[in-house]
């Protein structure tokens, strides 16, 4: 499995942005714990998911994991990375 990714920084956490707006991204909990891992995978506090609108009215969805593979509610610091990371990508959509 080939993931398209982008390591952020944002006031002492870091984050592996992912894009999936191609299509839902399904990483099962085993692959976010290994690619968490700062041994042996990319190493990062949060995993950062921008996917497909879920609502016709948004422009976009985002899910956040923690290392340990667990969903997680909300991320100041990370919706930051990911406004960040979508005024890069498309800019006019931001």
């Amino acid at each position: 499995m080939t993931l398209h990714f982008t390591k952020m920084h944002g006031i002492g956490n870091d984050f592996v942005l992912l894009d999936g707006r191609d299509g839902l991204l399904d990483l099962p909990t085993a692959t976010i714990r290994a690619l968490a891992d700062r041994h042996t995978g990319v190493g990062f506090d949060q995993l950062l998911s921008v996917e497909p609108p879920r609502d016709p009215s948004c422009a976009f969805y985002y899910g956040i994991w923690n290392g340990d593979g667990s969903p997680s509610g909300q991320c100041g610091n990370g919706v930051r990375c990911v406004a960040a990371g979508r005024a890069v990508a498309v800019p006019d959509a931001v």
